[in-house]
Formats: C-alpha cells, structure tokens, sequence
C-alpha cells in the first residue's frame, strides 16, 4: 500500500466535478502504446474523448457499453496528438510480487481496475 498523501481542505475536494459515462467507442491510440481512445457518452449532446493509460489491462472491444466515473472538470490535454478531455478512475493493485528493477511497478507487478457502479445510471449523473 503507497502512502497517504497529505489531507485537503473540503472545499478542493468539492472542486472536483466526478460524472457517470458511459464507453460507446474504443480504441488503440494511434501514436501511444499503453494507451486506448475512449469516446464517452457523457450526457452532453457531443460527448467527449479521453486517453487512458489501460491498454495492459483491457481489450477495447470489452469496454464498449461500460459505465466508468470520471473527472469532467480537468483542462483538455493533447496527449500525444490525441485530444483528452478528462480522466477515467481506476484503481491501482499490486499483486505482492516484487517491482522489476524500478520504483514504478509494472503490468507483471499490478492489476488496473475500472472503477464499477453497483447498478446502470444515465450518463452525466453526478458522482458524491
């Protein structure tokens, strides 16, 4: 388990706008090898695009129709050449087995887990 990092103020916390979305399109980024291209059903009217560093973990074809949360509020990245417009939750765990060489454990050393809802909401749902 990694350290805890330093406690916030609520009111940063409360700057964090999380939402419900849902994968209608996933991909192999072009010019990435650990990312996918993620578009999102994010109850907006054109939806959105995110990069995300899962590509050990997940087939593309797996994840269309999976609802994710993520974090709607952070500024547009380009990530290499690729727009970004937010960040998918997942959890980070590591399987007991030795780091390889480094102080970043690797995909033999971690498994990387979509975080789930318990039951379907509408896309766009706020998450508290």
């Amino acid at each position: 388990m990694s350290e805890p990092l330093p406690t916030i103020p609520f009111d940063h916390f409360a700057k964090l706008d999380l939402r419900v979305a849902t994968i209608i399109a996933a991909e192999l980024h072009p010019n990435a090898d650990k990312l996918l291209k993620l578009r999102l059903d994010d109850g907006t009217p054109d939806g959105r695009q995110v990069c995300a560093g899962i590509k050990a973990w997940y087939e593309p074809a797996s994840l269309i129709g999976r609802q994710v949360v993520i974090v709607a509020n952070l500024e547009p990245r380009t990530i290499r050449g690729e727009i970004s417009n937010g960040m998918v939750l997942c959890a980070s765990d590591l399987k007991g087995i030795p780091p390889v060489a480094s102080d970043k454990p690797g995909v033999e050393e971690r498994d990387v887990v979509l975080l789930a809802l318990a039951a379907a909401v509408k896309p766009g749902s706020r998450v508290s």
